[in-house]
């Protein structure tokens, strides 16, 4: 800015002397011209003072805005530094977040499962309840039939007693009969019914029993496993420390060796194969590419989980012999680095999309030493929260086979609450037979009542009424009416005392006066 001033400065020096020169060379006497340069001399210096003073407030503003420039370059460095420093701050809590995310869902997931369980309990705890209720009702109402056919069987007999002749013989013999068959049929048939009731009634509750004692068993047991899994992962580090020495051989040999590894972990979980999980199950992916997970174990709900055993534990030997602490370290560092890039060829791999629904979207990769993978963890702090990025989980054989005994848990939960939902699906068959049978029970109660009624109908018929069938036939006996069989005796006394009955009523006429001419 101020080279810019100068230029002007002599700019308009140099207009000046090329004027005073034309003055000078063609000067005339005349005054008005030289009157006429004066003046413009004096406008050209006042312009260029006026310039100066313009140039120089330029420059000061140039000079202020070369310090403001500098301070917003200082302000723009600072922000992306502390940029960068938030972008660290905001990676390391994402890691945690999704760090912590994992582990709370893998809790809840436990706990929701364990309180579907009690709640399931509850619930067959109460509808054994309900149907010990209903087995006491339906006995109940079975000693209320009893009594109810004993007291109409005393008062058919009553009414047999009361009958006399061949026609109330017949009739309450018969009636007595049909009722004691059908009495005898309800009753075996209500026996028939609840004894099969009763008996799974009691396997139900014999059922239940067994497993709760079941469970609390191996809540016992759980104990003493925990020691054998201590003691088993003693001897398998051991034997691991001993193997892992013939180890620098092919990679066939590492990969068989962890499988044998991750096999004694699996025959020690209490898992069954074929029916928890399935060995070097083949998929293929979406290039038609064909992928061998090592073990694919089966959750309930037909979820799954990929266990790969495939690691590289060549550095960590060498590590663990070195002779001076720097040789130790470096195989250490090759350690690292060969654990990370066996991380992230798992994630290329996608287990879980090759698997399809149902697969849970992380990998275990079990590490068979529980040494090698401290190792790494303890040289490589950020190990663990790439391994969580790429959706994979370390596992020893230790937390291996505690991951392997919660499946067998839940697997057993699952038996558990299969079965009692089969013995809830049975014991509703057998509470619909139950009320059917009692509806067909009562509608046996009132076609017996039907019976009586039309028993009672009859016999008024016969004896009691004014226009009774026994006196009509007395009277047509009095009038000389003579058939091939007699009126036994008892029904003649019987008639003689209902004709003097109803002829003893008030405004009685004769029995017969319809009937006579």
């Amino acid at each position: 800015m101020e080279s810019q001033t100068q230029f002007f400065v002599v700019l308009l020096v140099g207009l000046l002397a090329v004027v005073l020169l034309c003055v000078l060379l063609f000067r005339k006497p005349e005054d008005r011209i030289e009157h006429a340069l004066r003046e413009e001399r004096d406008r050209l210096a006042s312009d260029l003072e006026s310039e100066r003073g313009v140039a120089q407030a330029r420059a000061a503003e140039a000079a202020r805005l070369g310090e403001r420039v500098a301070r917003l370059e200082r302000t723009e460095a600072e922000l992306a530094s502390r940029d960068e420093e938030l972008r660290q701050t905001r990676q390391v809590a994402s890691e945690l977040r999704a760090e912590f995310s994992a582990k709370t869902s893998v809790s809840q997931q436990f706990e929701m499962r364990a309180d579907k369980a009690e709640a399931l309990a509850e619930s067959l705890r109460g509808k054994l309840r309900a149907l010990e209720q209903a087995h006491a009702e339906a006995l109940a109402n079975l000693s209320h039939s009893d009594r109810t056919n004993a007291e109409m069987k005393a008062f058919l007999e009553t009414a047999q007693e009361r009958l006399s002749g061949v026609f109330a013989e017949l009739a309450g013999k018969t009636f007595e009969e049909r009722t004691q068959q059908a009495a005898k049929q309800s009753k075996g048939d209500i026996e028939m019914l609840l004894k099969p009731f009763s008996e799974q009634l009691s396997g139900f509750r014999s059922r239940v029993d067994m497993l709760y004692g079941e469970e609390a068993k191996e809540r016992a047991a759980l104990v003493g496993k925990i020691d054998e899994l201590k003691t088993l992962n003693q001897d398998m580090a051991q034997r691991a420390n001993e193997l892992t020495r013939a180890l620098k051989g092919s990679s066939k040999i590492r990969g068989d060796w962890g499988e044998l590894m991750l096999e004694n972990v699996l025959q020690g979980s209490g898992l069954v194969e074929g029916a928890h999980y399935h060995r070097q199950k083949s998929s293929t992916t979406e290039d038609g590419q064909r992928v061998q997970p090592d073990i694919v174990v089966n959750l309930p709900d037909e979820r799954r989980i990929v266990v790969d055993s495939k690691v590289n534990l060549v550095a960590w030997q060498e590590a663990m012999n070195a002779a001076t602490p720097e040789e130790q370290q470096e195989g250490l560092r090759r350690h690292s680095v060969a654990l990370r890039q066996h991380i992230k060829e798992l994630g290329e791999k996608n287990y879980p999309k090759v698997i399809g629904d149902g697969a849970l979207e992380v990998t275990v990769a079990f590490v068979p030493i529980e040494g090698a993978l401290s190792a790494a963890l303890g040289f490589d702090a950020s190990l663990q929260t790439y391994a969580f990025d790429q959706k994979i989980v370390f596992a020893s054989p230790n937390t291996l086979m505690m991951l392997l005994r919660v499946v067998d848990r839940l697997w057993t939960r699952d038996k558990i609450q299969r079965e009692a939902q089969e013995i809830a699906r049975t014991g509703g068959l057998v509470l619909d037979s139950l009320i059917n049978f009692l509806a067909d029970f009562d509608n046996v109660g009132r076609q017996l009542d039907d019976a009586r009624a039309a028993f009672n109908d009859a016999r008024h018929k016969l004896s009691d009424s004014k226009q009774a069938l026994i006196p009509r036939a007395q009277r047509l006996v009095e009038l000389g009416a003579k058939g091939k069989k007699v009126l036994p005796l008892a029904l003649q006394v019987e008639a003689e005392s209902l004709v003097q009955v109803i002829g003893s009523l008030p405004h009685a006429g004769p029995v017969l006066s319809r009937d006579e001419p």
